[in-house]
């Protein structure tokens, strides 16, 4: 599952580029974990590193209780993708509380998609490299509350629990080629 060096950005990157495009002509490094572990930090510091295209999850999902259906928003941006064409999908608007414009994303030579789900199996024929992010619980919920505030209060059990059925029906941490902590 990755070596002590692959346990920084630099190493992710080193990784992912040591393999062969399987999005098209491009790479997909899927940054997968519970709420709050540092998947966008991550892909934060990817990007900084390679300009690589970042989609996050967080604009896919339909509200608080879309998790469960995000493989719909996947299809329609990875399946163009992966036959070189330009995927799209319905970014959602949380202060309006639904689905807004379409985006479109063209293809890259490295995208980064991040975000809890972003590592189904449905997806592991165009997936370059999958990262599990991980952090102690507490420290998960600290930085879910710091980034969300009281609002996501009321959401935050139900959320987990769509995360858990999730990865359990994937086994994404077990698919992982790496984690990081």
């Amino acid at each position: 599952m990755g070596s002590p060096s692959e346990s920084s950005a630099p190493g992710v990157v080193s990784l992912l580029l040591s393999k062969p495009p399987t999005l098209g002509s491009g790479r997909l490094l899927c940054l997968d974990g519970p709420a709050g572990s540092g998947k966008t930090t991550l892909a934060a510091e990817v990007a900084a590193l390679t300009a690589a295209a970042v989609v996050h999850l967080d604009d896919l999902y339909d509200g608080w209780s879309g998790l469960p259906r995000i493989d719909e928003q996947l299809a329609t941006l990875l399946g163009p993708l992966a036959q070189g064409e330009p995927g799209t999908y319905r970014r959602y608007d949380w202060a309006a509380g639904r689905l807004a414009e379409t985006v479109r994303v063209p293809p890259a030579p490295l995208l980064v998609l991040e975000g809890v789900g972003s590592g189904l199996a449905a997806y592991a024929a165009v997936r370059t490299l999958l990262v599990w992010v991980d952090a102690p619980p507490q420290v998960r919920l600290d930085r879910w509350r710091a980034r969300d505030g009281t609002a996501a209060e009321p959401f935050i059990a139900a959320w987990q629990r769509d995360e858990e059925a999730l990865f359990a029906r994937e086994g994404t941490r077990a698919a992982a080629d790496l984690v990081w902590q």
